[in-house]
């Protein structure tokens, strides 16, 4: 991408959070729906329901929830606390209620975060039948001490879980996996940021001829790749690498997550990339904590599959709070977040072996066109890429591997192995 279109895309991308951003979602329910209905409006999306009461490995998919208003009233009827002003103000999963207590009742279901005292926190109660609110701790310090009518207006029932798939048809049907949360509400780095660059990386792709296959999945965290998992365990050898890709709008360097494994082509491809990108970028070791990369890496699943993101999880004041909003993430941040994600694809596709057909010392590359037509003490990039492809092209090395091992940028070392191969020099390897 030029600087031009690159400004655009983020413009688009940035766009598509914005539309999202007023959406209640949690790991069921209505809103992941509308989100995937949104979705389906750039991409064409597959959504798979999967009924409440569901055995998934060890797990059991939940009742479903939606939820349609709630606050908490004065007694002169003000609310001091309203769901339809942001929807970070009820617990996600919160029972129905409707009731009047006193302000000390009241307490205990209501949480604020007393060093960031102006944002609301964001607060779950998936598995613990339960109900509370969330508040900026400045408001919460001016309640006075009395009765306070307190109302959920929220379902808790069989229904189902949502997700949202599509395979993208490459020549081979070795699948990568591009997958993206999409369970939380109004935050817009975690994860609107990593769904909105998904939903355009895969625009992108299905524009053009691949040598993988792209399984572009949508689903709630935790439970919602678990049940993908549950669902699709016999074809998962299909898979050959995969990335979780969230927290992709902030202004942080990039950080790539490993695999179980920690060696796999796409840990290597990733690092390769992200090295080349910026001295700022980390690789970290896989842990398991995290986003859904710990599920695609559990023991008995153990796919090659690692996790991109900007400022992980956690490691910056605004996450699960309100002030991860429209403001915290950037056109730009998102646009590069993308070209990035698409630099990791091309190494994946490109990373081929090649076999030198003249392999009995150097062949002459200047009769070829290929070389300079003077000597010198100084040797080109370009010639030194097409000596190191000629060199290491044994069937044994990949583009990747002559590229970490002569320092040279892959890309270099690809264009190279590609004009050699045009000059019957080098045979490319199924």
């Amino acid at each position: 991408m030029n600087p031009s279109e690159s400004a655009q895309i983020g413009q688009d991308i940035y766009a598509l959070i914005k539309t999202l951003y007023p959406i209640c979602r949690s790991i069921t329910g209505d809103g992941v729906r509308n989100t995937l209905s949104i979705l389906q409006q750039q991409f064409p999306l597959n959504i798979r329901e999967v009924a409440s009461g569901t055995q998934v490995f060890d797990w059991v998919v939940p009742k479903e929830w939606n939820i349609r208003d709630a606050y908490i009233k004065n007694k002169r009827g003000e609310r001091v606390v309203d769901f339809q002003q942001h929807n970070l103000h009820v617990v996600s999963y919160s029972l129905p209620v409707h009731k009047t207590l006193p302000l000390a009742e009241v307490k205990p279901h209501i949480y604020s975060l007393p060093q960031q005292p102006e944002w609301i926190p964001y607060k779950t109660t998936y598995y613990n039948e339960n109900w509370g609110f969330c508040m900026a701790h400045n408001e919460f310090a001016e309640l006075i001490d009395e009765e306070y009518e307190v109302c959920i207006d929220s379902t808790l029932a069989d229904g189902s879980l949502t997700y949202g798939e599509w395979l993208i048809q490459g020549d081979t049907d070795e699948e990568v996996v591009l997958f993206s949360h999409l369970c939380h509400p109004s935050l817009c780095n975690d994860n609107l940021s990593g769904i909105a660059v998904v939903i355009f990386l895969a625009k992108y792709l299905q524009q053009r001829t691949n040598r993988y296959s792209y399984r572009v999945i949508f689903a709630p965290g935790t439970i919602g790749s678990i049940t993908w998992l549950s669902e699709n365990q016999n074809h998962l050898d299909r898979i050959k690498h995969g990335l979780v890709i969230a927290l992709v709008g902030d202004r942080g360097a990039f950080t790539y997550k490993k695999s179980r494994r920690g060696d796999t082509e796409i840990d290597r491809v990733a690092n390769h990339v992200l090295r080349a990108h910026s001295a700022s970028a980390s690789i970290v070791d896989f842990t398991p904590y995290g986003y859904d990369e710990r599920q695609f890496c559990s023991p008995g699943i153990n796919l090659p599959v690692g996790r991109l993101t900007r400022t992980p999880n956690g490691c910056y004041p605004e996450y699960h709070t309100s002030a991860d909003d429209l403001d915290f993430v950037t056109p730009q941040s998102l646009a590069e977040s993308l070209a990035l994600c698409l630099q990791i694809i091309d190494v994946l596709e490109w990373n081929r072996r090649f076999l030198n057909t003249n392999p009995m010392c150097e062949p002459q590359l200047g009769k070829r066109g290929l070389y300079r037509n003077t000597g010198g003490a100084n040797i080109e990039q370009r010639e030194f890429a097409l000596l190191w492809a000629l060199n290491l092209s044994d069937g044994e090395n990949s583009v990747l591997d002559i590229a970490e091992r002569s320092g040279i940028a892959f890309d270099v070392i690809h264009a190279a192995a590609c004009d050699l191969e045009r000059c019957g020099l080098l045979k490319f390897l199924p």
